[in-house]
């Protein structure tokens, strides 16, 4: 009788054992399978293929659509020249959900990493998600260019303990330069001095927030701040609390259809207050408040590129900066492919080193980026909503 746990005892410690062995040589197997995709020269062909991560559905739809719209006009007027007849792009798309769940975007980027036939990624959109897909993104050795994700930390090396130098790179300024540009357009030209600031509780709203917060606190400016849900709809409440003397309220919100709902409930409390929203709202085709303010990317509006048939229009130029970044990427991939074959490695180099020229610019400005992903040049502009709802640049 005493035997038989001795005997028990000696199976589980043989079994435990092979367990633990099972899970090491998994463990071993993955990595070795993942560092094989990522150091593999693939062949070439005709066909390079490219991915992009972008919210394809969830409350940021509207966002992720201009951006694929971009995206695939860029690979349809690439595809269609008699030069490229041999090197042609092909884009596979992962649906982020930005403003659902990180989670999706980690499953995309862990799809891409995985598939040995994407040498180069476009996106992620949101700087939450840039920062939950990393791990995925650099463990497969892939580069990737943003055309949206503008949180100072991504590059900074420093705050979130990540350093991405070498794998992300953006092609729209960060929060350093719009939250100061929205803060000095506010003091100077409105001369508002008493502004309330409502952030949308995400990473990217919170980063311009405390930027825009910071700088007209250190000029004497008078700045209430506030926090809502991306998912509220109702704004009574958050409205109640909003003094009648406010001059301006500044929203960097990334969901256009709730800035409306907010500022035509705003207007029905009887509160005439301006609107300032960021770059997440640029959306002629609904943000509409006549009077309101936005700050926005570097885009070069009358570009050939933009101007082209075909190309998306106004309602969607918050898409043209991932126009600039899907031309790295397939720059860069091309370049990469000159000998027939290409590895992950060398297209994050080549991506490095991207010089595009200001005339094949969407931007406005040469394509150049610093080393630690950053565009070399260009800064954010300033719109103002005219009645009808277009938008005007007025600094």
């Amino acid at each position: 009788m005493k035997g038989r746990p001795r005997i028990g005892v000696a199976l589980a410690i043989v079994v435990a054992a092979l367990v633990c062995t099972a899970a090491a040589l998994a463990s071993s197997n993955s990595s070795a399978a993942k560092a094989s995709v990522q150091a593999a020269a693939i062949s070439c062909g005709t066909t390079r293929t490219i991915g992009m991560a972008y919210p394809a559905t969830g409350p940021a739809t509207s966002i992720g659509s201009a951006q694929l719209h971009w995206a695939q006009y860029f690979v349809k007027r690439w595809n269609a020249l008699k030069a490229n007849a041999k090197r042609k792009i092909a884009i596979v798309q992962g649906d982020t959900q930005l403003g659902v769940d990180t989670a999706f975007a980690v499953k995309v980027a862990q799809s891409f990493a995985s598939n040995p036939k994407i040498l180069g990624v476009v996106g992620p959109a949101g700087s939450q998600e840039v920062v939950a897909s990393t791990s995925a993104l650099q463990g497969g050795g892939i580069g990737f260019v943003s055309g949206s994700a503008s949180r100072v930390s991504l590059t900074d090396g420093v705050t979130d303990g990540v350093n991405r130098q070498g794998y992300f790179f953006r092609t729209v300024p960060n929060d350093a330069n719009q939250g100061p540009t929205v803060a000095n357009y506010i003091r100077l030209k409105i001369k508002a001095t008493r502004v309330y600031i409502i952030d949308d509780q995400e990473t990217y709203s919170q980063g311009l927030a405390d930027s825009v917060q910071a700088n007209l606190k250190a000029r004497g400016i008078n700045v209430t701040r506030d926090s809502v849900s991306q998912s509220t709809t109702d704004f009574s409440s958050l409205i109640a609390k909003i003094p009648g003397n406010t001059n301006v309220i500044y929203i960097p919100w990334q969901l256009s259809p709730r800035a409306q709902a907010f500022g035509q409930q705003l207007k029905a409390a009887g509160k005439s207050i301006t609107l300032f929203g960021s770059d997440g709202l640029f959306d002629p085709a609904t943000w509409t408040i006549a009077g309101s303010y936005d700050s926005f990317f570097p885009i070069d509006t009358n570009a050939p590129s933009i101007k082209a048939p075909g190309a998306p229009g106004p309602s969607e130029y918050f898409g043209v900066p991932s126009y600039a970044a899907t031309q790295v990427v397939v720059t860069a991939v091309t370049k990469a492919c000159a000998d027939g074959t290409a590895t992950r490695a060398e297209v994050r180099k080549d991506i490095a080193q991207t010089n595009i020229p200001a005339a094949a610019s969407v931007l406005g400005f040469k394509i150049r980026f610093q080393k630690n992903g950053e565009l070399r040049f260009g800064g954010d502009g300033v719109f103002q909503i005219q009645p009808g709802g277009t938008y005007k640049r007025v600094g």
